[in-house]
């Protein structure tokens, strides 16, 4: 490619982050259950087994048959991208990059040896330059941080659980650990959403990016403020039963909900915590060796606290209530329920919660095969 096709290209100017950690941007949650999923009885027995089992190779020789090699001859923009993360989160091996032909906006980060990064072709048309910065940044921190390897787990453990659903007990078994590693992978996405961040430096094109993912390419109908509201809306909104509602939806899901994911990415961009990494001021990868697993669960178990104790969610509300002594504990279970105390007016409450919980599980957004493969 010639040097104009550099111009107007952020990326020469941005801030490189050399010797990184991915402890910088993790989501304390995400090493929190990274760290459960590794104390499972027998997780490690059966990550050992599965390792020499999982599909890797054919997987590999699958994408490189059937879809599109990122390089400086195909797709050279996502080929320069691709560099530019991986030189700002200095991750020596660059790994292969494919696009797939699929409608659907998705990415993905595989692979137990080395990572392999898929995108849809989906995606691609989807987003403009800084918004695809952000998604290739998202999956290159995947890499960093090494989710590869239980996100390829995660795809086959599932497919596993088809094939043994008529053992007894068999899918029961499989279901737990997938069910475990969906939520860990739920983590995951938003420490990578933060890779992601620190790659573009362009909090805007990250929101935008989720926007669409979330939209369509309909940027002038939506807007960054009120889509946000949205996230504040879903968190706060409803009584008891609509927290448990929530739960149920999110359980199938290997990636939190966008208008979370936006709400939390932002949240994250106005810390202190992130200026910091921008100002040069972060945990080196030489580090990893020396960090304190009792130190990274006292963060961890401060991160829920904070969390319980600032939380909108009803549930989370009564359990910080809960925590904290609260009297008539009976009538506050009560007005939870009801959402505040009897009338009629709360029984058409109720109709509208019992309509909701006919979806759980249901038709969700496009996933990373979601984020993660997944939508950035």
């Amino acid at each position: 490619m010639t040097d104009s096709s550099h111009e107007n290209v952020p990326s020469r100017a941005r801030r490189r982050f050399p010797g990184i950690s991915s402890r910088a941007y993790e989501h304390p949650a995400d090493r929190s259950a990274l760290v459960a999923l590794r104390r499972l009885t027998g997780f490690d027995t059966v990550f050992k087994a599965l390792s020499g089992l999982l599909p890797e190779r054919s997987l590999r020789l699958l994408f490189l048959s059937d879809s599109v090699r990122v390089s400086e001859a195909q797709f050279a923009h996502l080929h320069d991208m691709l560099r530019d993360a991986c030189y700002i989160l200095d991750l020596e091996k660059v790994p292969p990059m494919y696009v797939k032909q699929d409608p659907q906006p998705n990415a993905m980060c595989i692979g137990l040896d080395e990572p392999i990064i898929v995108v849809t072709t989906g995606l691609v048309e989807l987003l403009d330059e800084e918004e695809m910065r952000a998604v290739v940044g998202h999956e290159v921190g995947h890499a960093l941080s090494g989710h590869s390897v239980y996100r390829t787990i995660l795809l086959f453990l599932t497919n596993l659980a088809v094939k043994v659903a008529w053992i007894p007990l068999g899918n029961v078994a499989i279901m737990a650990i997938v069910t475990a590693l969906r939520e860990w992978f739920r983590k995951s996405e938003l420490s990578a959403d933060r890779a992601g961040l620190l790659v573009g430096q362009d909090i805007q094109a990250s929101m935008r990016g989720l926007m669409k993912i979330a939209g369509g390419n309909h940027l002038h109908e939506m807007n960054v403020d009120a889509f946000l509201a949205q996230a504040d809306e879903y968190e706060k909104g409803g009584d008891l039963r609509d927290s448990v509602l929530k739960i149920l939806n999110v359980l199938p899901r290997t990636h939190p909900f966008t208008t979370v994911r936006a709400a939390e990415l932002k949240k994250w961009s106005e810390t202190r915590d992130y200026q910091r990494i921008m100002d040069g001021h972060y945990p080196r990868r030489d580090e990893d060796k020396d960090t304190s697993v009792s130190d990274s669960f006292r963060e961890s178990a401060s991160h829920y606290a904070d969390t319980v104790r600032t939380s909108k969610d009803p549930l989370m509300k009564l359990v910080g209530d809960i925590a904290g002594g609260a009297g008539d504990l009976g009538g506050k279970l009560r007005d939870k329920f009801t959402g505040g105390g009897g009338g009629g007016a709360k029984g058409g409450a109720g109709g509208s919660a019992t309509d909701g919980g006919g979806t759980p599980g249901g038709p969700e957004g496009p996933e990373e095969s979601g984020e993660g493969p997944r939508k950035a």
